[in-house]
């Protein structure tokens, strides 16, 4: 499973990288939209999921989303918008351009796991 962090922030890069090691992927990472187009350009299969961060400079997350869903090779893609941008209404645009999932910042692990199961990444976390 492989899957791309885009976030300009180095923290949660690290934080959904983490997570997302944990749950079996293997991750890269961009810190804008610019830098996720480039690196989906030069690795050599197309990701299973892209955790998008909304607010960055550059290409923030809802023109990637936009961007990425016109790119035939990658229909198959999901796009997760994980993002502090928390109204109803922001909600509704990412999902109208084409994220499958919204995650709201700070999130935790099951939370992820969760929202990645519902997509059938994973398995969905079990009660301790």
């Amino acid at each position: 499973m492989l899957a791309v962090v885009i976030d300009d922030s180095s923290t949660m890069r690290r934080i959904v990288r983490n997570a997302g090691t944990q749950l079996g992927f293997a991750v890269y990472e961009a810190t804008d939209g610019r830098d996720a187009l480039e690196l989906l350009a030069q690795i050599p299969e197309v990701p299973d999921i892209c955790l998008v961060d909304w607010n960055m400079p550059n290409m923030n997350g809802l023109e990637f989303v936009r961007i990425v869903r016109k790119l035939e090779g990658f229909r198959a893609m999901w796009l997760m918008m994980v993002t502090t941008e928390s109204e109803q209404s922001q909600i509704v645009r990412a999902l109208a351009a084409g994220a499958h999932e919204y995650l709201i910042k700070p999130f935790t692990q099951d939370g992820l796991q969760s929202k990645l199961a519902y997509l059938g990444l994973v398995p969905y976390p079990t009660a301790a």
